[in-house]
């Protein structure tokens, strides 16, 4: 299967999509790198922060705790709080990663990203599960996945080896968060979505106040109950 991943035409589909919004995740990257470096972390505990742990919430919420010396488990649970929406993320895209071998799922929970998610639903939410028979879910995801690693970690570790020369007024982050924020409009295509979406927003706001960045996991739940909630209205009106 591997030969044929590589090979697919989803594969280098996935490539294309991921490059349209590379150059907003570069730029996060970038400030991430940057962030990491003049917290006064050893540089070898920054590299492998960069290269190791692919989730920049986690790294940014890391990083001040290290820097501050506290317990490894302490660090390594506000990472997972921060997290916690992958797991949301993971049980949408199991059926396309559930009858693959465990390496494949290995590497596709360490690829994962929000917008490698995004994507992913968009063009496969209810498509086949992948398999050796249907590669081309996984084919899709991976073609996202290595760009995203890819041009996430370059621009990440440009940042590390250039942070004094970048200046902070840049607001590099905030064109990361439009890219994103692009992308997520490109999906709302009718009034649930819509309405489910708005209800997040709320949900992320009102939750700001939270700790380990919990509002985010508080504004999936809104939108998933929400998303629930009308399409079982909707069908009971289509009902005779």
């Amino acid at each position: 299967m591997d030969r044929r991943l590589w090979r697919h035409a989803a594969f280098h589909a996935g490539m294309r999509d991921m490059a349209k919004v590379m150059p907003g995740m570069m730029a996060w990257g970038l400030v991430t790198g940057v962030a990491m470096t003049t917290s006064g972390l050893p540089l070898s505990v920054v590299l492998a922060l960069s290269l190791a742990v692919f989730a920049a919430s986690a790294q940014l919420s890391a990083v001040p705790l290290m820097v501050a010396g506290a317990p490894l488990w302490v660090v390594c649970l506000t990472a997972l709080c921060v997290n916690l929406r992958f797991v949301i993320f993971s049980a949408q895209l199991r059926p396309h990663m559930m009858t693959l071998p465990l390496r494949w799922r290995l590497v596709a929970g360490y690829l994962s990203a929000d917008v490698t998610y995004v994507l992913t639903v968009h063009r496969h939410g209810g498509d086949e599960p992948a398999s050796a028979r249907n590669p081309e879910p996984l084919a899709y995801f991976m073609g996202l996945a290595v760009v995203n690693w890819l041009g996430w970690n370059v621009a990440s570790l440009v940042g590390i080896a250039f942070a004094s020369q970048i200046p902070t007024q840049w607001g590099l982050a905030f064109a990361g968060s439009l890219a994103l924020l692009a992308l997520l409009v490109t999906l709302i295509k009718d009034a649930r979505v819509a309405g489910a979406t708005t209800l997040a927003a709320v949900a992320a706001v009102w939750g700001q106040g939270l700790p380990f960045r919990l509002n985010i996991v508080v504004a999936v739940l809104v939108a998933v109950g929400a998303g629930l909630w009308m399409e079982r209205q909707a069908a009971r009106r289509l009902m005779p």
